[in-house]
């Protein structure tokens, strides 16, 4: 019944969900991930590296399951993000509960409703967090059943079993359960590879020997977490990108953010106003001696805890440890993509966040228990106040994931000098044709971040909608000095430079384009249009098949797929594709030109 409560709760706070679309980033992960269109990508998501933006398979491949269920209607994919951060908060519960903190529906109510996880569960592409999430509290719970914490827990204290009594091989089937859960949490987000160091801190917590038999059981552990954690840097750092001047800090810059990060991440716990999608990123000086109050107070906190442990118990260290070892990949000290824009993001603490709620709901519990039923009254009317409380902000932050224009608009009222939302803006109103509005835009993307490679490149697409395409050429060249494997950049150039009639130029480009990137649909169609232009009608007609079988909803492809076949002869292929293109695009009347012509060539060669 408390299952199906918190379940109930979680699904009405996050019910304008149904509302919200697709926004940033979703296009990579779902809209235009080809690997979500065949069994063959589903293999492709697993076995090629390059084949996902990030390499969390198992998040992917959930993508693949709900792209052949109901496709890319976005409503699917935001209720499987809420039922899977329900089941998280289920778990963390059971948790709890074998751990014997106090109030611990409450902490899961709390850490289900709050405000601050609304960016992990209502952005799909954060279904990283959530999924993770579900797989880390399964691999917690089984692991303390195994390990005999809880008064309905097996006996077995960590030693290998010897599998003689049925007993003993079910324990061990918990360790051998939650290894494997452990390893699916780490193919949704390698985050999750604090576990075993959260486990350590636990069994130290609860009084128990960190003796041999706790390393022995946790090493699998601690080496898959770090395996996976090393390769996911080396990804980040050669595959996401995650390697120029933006990530270039030195050691006490990396300092002065994790210090910051930490009182950043606790204070929006307690007080989540404003909430922003894309916060202020700040300006380090490591010669300002202010800025290391944030982790001389930090570490100053934790020796405290630490020293004070003896008196005052082990709980409050122990929940500090795993709230800032739980943090520690998303602190600074290792380089991720988002932290160009921002050096902390509301879904860099979806797991952290629940020791310190978890903590909090234990000392009011505990406090309740002990000074009669006024105070358990009185914390019941807080515990319900609260929960209405964060369930209305929940509510009225969702509506801020609508949609990727509403999103970046919001973010400008929290960081008017976001380059981030300036630079998103441009491209979204330059797709809508409104040029000027786009145009200011991007000069303020380029004035706030002079460094950035994406407003060169949308500058570029704005230069050559106003007719400079010698502007345009600039502006990609320039995105490209800034982030040499930008391949929209260089495919741009291309498409440019075979404006000007410029195609062997351009065939060495999107030859390089699709040599790194050879689902990259644009640069196969933007390809077949500078080999047919050069004679080599074959070689056009095969790249602009491969544009449209890979992306089958691109009606320039088809357009420019039927034009080869139109040049070659082929009436009949031909006309199918332009009939593709005016579904495509039903108001383009060059579109229902061009069929018409195709139709009567294909009547004049059928005679009268």
């Amino acid at each position: 019944m408390l299952a199906g409560l918190l379940l109930a709760l979680t699904l009405g706070a996050y019910l304008p969900v149904v509302e919200n679309g697709y926004i940033w980033d979703d296009d990579d992960y779902v809209v235009n991930n080809t690997t979500l269109t065949s069994v063959d990508g589903l293999r492709r998501m697993w076995f090629e590296l390059a084949a996902i933006p990030q390499y969390y398979p198992l998040v992917h491949t959930s993508y693949w399951l709900e792209y052949h269920i109901w496709g890319l209607e976005p409503l699917g994919y935001h209720i499987t993000n809420v039922l899977l951060h329900a089941l998280a908060a289920v778990l963390l519960w059971r948790v709890l509960l074998v751990l014997g903190v106090p109030a611990a529906w409450w902490a899961a109510a709390i850490f289900a409703l709050h405000p601050v996880h609304v960016e992990s569960v209502a952005w799909i592409t954060e279904r990283k967090n959530v999924l993770s999430g579900v797989f880390y509290f399964a691999s917690f719970l089984a692991y303390l059943h195994w390990a005999g914490f809880g008064r309905a827990a097996a006996t077995n204290t960590g030693a290998t079993s010897t599998g003689v009594t049925d007993k003993a091989a079910r324990t061990d089937r918990l360790y051998v359960a939650s290894l494997l859960l452990f390893v699916a949490a780490l193919l949704s987000k390698t985050v999750t590879l604090s576990l075993p160091a959260v486990l350590l801190i636990v069994t130290w917590w609860k009084g128990r020997s960190v003796d041999r038999s706790v390393g022995i059981a946790l090493a699998p552990f601690f080496a898959i977490g770090l395996t996976f954690g090393f390769a996911t840097s080396l990804y980040e750092t050669h595959l996401v990108g995650a390697s120029d001047s933006g990530w270039d800090l030195s050691g006490s810059e990396r300092v002065l953010v994790a210090g910051r990060a930490l009182w950043f991440y606790l204070g929006k716990l307690v007080w989540p106003f404003p909430l922003i999608f894309n916060y202020p990123r700040w300006q380090l000086d490591p010669a300002a001696a202010w800025q290391y109050v944030y982790p001389v107070l930090a570490v100053g906190v934790g020796a405290g805890l630490l020293a004070l442990s003896t008196r005052l118990g082990r709980g409050a260290v122990s929940v500090a440890m795993i709230f800032a070892g739980t943090l520690v990949p998303a602190l600074g000290f290792f380089n991720v993509y988002p932290m160009r824009y921002s050096f902390v993001a509301d879904h860099f603490q979806y797991l952290a966040s629940a020791a310190p709620i978890a903590y909090l709901c234990g000392v009011v519990g505990f406090w309740a228990s002990r000074s009669g039923p006024l105070a358990s009254r009185l914390a019941t009317f807080a515990g319900v106040s609260i929960l209405v409380l964060l369930a209305a902000l929940t509510w009225r932050q969702i509506p801020v994931y609508r949609d990727v224009e509403t999103l970046w608009r919001d973010t400008l009222v929290g960081n008017p000098d976001s380059w981030l939302s300036h630079s998103s803006l441009c491209a979204i109103e330059e797709e809508r044709g409104e040029l000027e509005s786009a145009l200011a835009h991007c000069q303020a993307a380029l004035r706030l971040e002079p460094d950035n490679h994406e407003s060169h490149h949308i500058f570029a697409i704005l230069a050559i909608a106003r007719g400079d395409i010698e502007a345009g050429i600039r502006s990609y060249q320039r995105a490209l000095d800034i982030r040499p494997d930008f391949p929209h950049s260089r495919n741009g150039l291309g498409a440019a430079l075979n404006s000007l009639e410029r195609y062997e130029e351009s065939i060495v480009l999107f030859r390089e384009v699709l040599r790194s990137y050879p689902d990259y649909a644009e640069a196969h169609s933007n390809l077949g249009n500078a080999l047919a232009a050069t004679g080599q009608l074959d070689d056009a007609i095969a790249h602009h098949r491969a544009a449209v079988e890979l992306n089958p909803q691109l009606a320039s492809a088809h357009n420019n797929l039927a034009a080869a076949l139109l040049q070659k002869g082929e009436l009949e292929q031909a006309r199918s594709h332009m009939e593709r293109v005016v579904e495509l695009v039903p108001d383009s009347k060059a579109a229902r030109r061009s069929l018409a012509g195709i139709e009567r060539l294909i009547r004049n060669r059928a005679g009268p």
